[in-house]
């Protein structure tokens, strides 16, 4: 899918990668730019349209796609990351809170917004996935399991969605440097990289964006002996051995 003369919404848009892949998209030639957030009043880029939305919120999400029935293209942004163990304390509360915004989010969107990709042409969706959807571990396990699940939405969608010619693209990436990860100490990519790459692989038509060398490793590491997924997110530095031994 081209991203000149492209209709996009994006989630989570005003602020971190949500902000620079909206950016990018007006730069690259989108024709209609829609900025979506709980608190549209965030958003001070000029040349979008702002749109309320909180993917969390049925009603929110279905006035979405109404506001919205001109979109060939749908990111998936909107993400939230709670730090802890499963056997932590609030851990059954993390797991919720962080499933209802990552996995249940663009579900309910995918939902409202596939019949509109389809009347449009077909379209593509981007969700924004991470490293976290293949390893686990104490630091960010419900964060992790979240983009796990998201991970396993995103493959089903691209082969539900292929008979009407919507492409899905699942994005994989390491630290972001965003307010996201802003207490993470460890190396991280800048925004405006990872959406260079995105937005590379969306024109190829893509089903999968591996957008630095943290996703990249990992991904070859799926299928060592022992897996990559042996080992926990602590490992997760560009130059550090990947092993469970």
């Amino acid at each position: 899918m081209k991203v000149a003369g492209a209709v996009a919404l994006v989630t989570g848009a005003n602020r971190g990668l949500g902000l620079a892949l909206v950016r990018a998209l007006l730069e690259g030639g989108a024709r209609k730019v829609y900025a979506a957030a709980r608190n549209p009043d965030a958003v001070k880029l000029p040349g979008v349209v702002r749109l309320k939305l909180d993917v969390t919120h049925d009603e929110e999400v279905v006035a979405a796609a109404r506001a919205a029935g001109d979109v060939t293209l749908l990111v998936n942004n909107a993400g939230i990351a709670r730090p802890g163990g499963f056997l932590a304390e609030g851990a059954v509360d993390a797991a919720r809170e962080q499933f209802e915004v990552n996995f249940m989010g663009p579900l309910r969107m995918a939902r409202a917004f596939a019949p509109v990709l389809a009347s449009n042409g077909g379209g593509a969706i981007i969700n924004v996935l991470s490293v976290a959807s293949w390893m686990n571990g104490p630091r960010l396990a419900t964060y992790a399991a979240s983009k796990s699940a998201a991970w396993a939405l995103t493959n089903g969608l691209r082969i539900e969605l292929a008979p009407q010619g919507t492409q899905v693209l699942g994005l994989h990436a390491g630290f972001i440097d965003t307010d996201l990860a802003r207490s993470v100490q460890q190396p991280k990519s800048s925004p405006e990289a990872i959406v260079k790459v995105t937005l590379d692989a969306l024109e190829r038509g893509a089903g999968q964006v591996l957008a630095d060398e943290i996703s990249r490793k990992v991904h070859r590491g799926l299928s060592a002996d022992p897996p990559v997924y042996f080992a926990s997110t602590s490992t997760l530095t560009p130059n550090a051995p990947l092993s469970a031994g």
